[in-house]
């Protein structure tokens, strides 16, 4: 599959284990990252994929971004929306910049890649666009409003795009990771873990490459006729 691939915030937790699952479908993969040198100079030195610095919550940034991926890789076939923050805390204590941050770049990362990508796709007649959403944009969560309003604008961005590209053969999807095993979660404390473990059926903690299993068939071929849908990878924590 000789495609060129985008994914943001691609060089660590899930997003490396996507970038690594598109390299090994066959596309040339460039690995957004917003501000880490030295651990994407790593990333590259271990995968042999390159690495992009840019800000996906900027406008112009994606649009340059993508233009300097294009022209070192060739035309941006498939963007995978992975970057994200978390920005927590209850309405009362939540302040006009925690909120907007998090909007900013989860949701804004979405409207900024496909906006410098999309007519090319059009224009090719082939794409592939995937939104990192979340349980928690499902279901909500104590003490997230902007992540969880973010993410589940995600999931609305995704079906609306979706009609604008079908017949162009430019396919949106979601996928709605449960809690994976990254650094993320492993810094919640032990006991509120287990916790969270207790409510997944199949008793354990989703892993990045089972995440980057979906993003893959979805980028893939084979896909084409999947398009506004959103796969939810929780092990069954919530059946939406």
């Amino acid at each position: 599959m000789d495609r060129v691939a985008i994914v943001t915030g691609g060089t660590r937790g899930i997003g490396e284990a996507i970038s690594l699952a598109l390299k090994e479908l066959g596309c040339k993969v460039a690995a957004n990252y917003a501000g880490n040198d030295e651990k994407a100079r790593a990333f590259t030195d271990r995968t042999g994929i390159d690495a992009f610095r840019w800000d996906v919550g900027d406008h112009q940034a994606c649009l340059d971004g993508c233009a300097a991926v294009a022209e070192k890789l060739g035309p941006v076939d498939i963007v995978v929306n992975n970057a994200g923050i978390t920005r927590d805390g209850v309405l009362a204590k939540m302040n006009f910049d925690d909120w907007n941050e998090v909007m900013r770049i989860n949701l804004g990362g979405c409207f900024n890649m496909a906006k410098a990508t999309f007519g090319g796709m059009r224009e090719r007649n082939w794409g592939r666009i995937v939104n990192i959403g979340s349980i928690n944009g499902q279901a909500g969560q104590y003490g997230q409003v902007n992540y969880a309003a973010a993410k589940s604008g995600i999931h609305g961005f995704t079906k609306a795009l979706a009609q604008e590209g079908a017949k162009f053969g430019v396919t949106v999807n979601a996928i709605a990771p449960g809690y994976i095993d990254t650094d993320m979660v492993a810094a919640v404390p032990a006991q509120v873990l287990e916790k969270i473990v207790a409510k997944i059926p199949v008793g354990r903690l989703g892993q990045a490459e089972e995440i980057a299993r979906g993003v893959a068939f979805l980028c893939s071929e084979e896909a084409g006729f999947v398009t506004g849908s959103t796969m939810s990878i929780n092990g069954g924590q919530h059946m939406y």
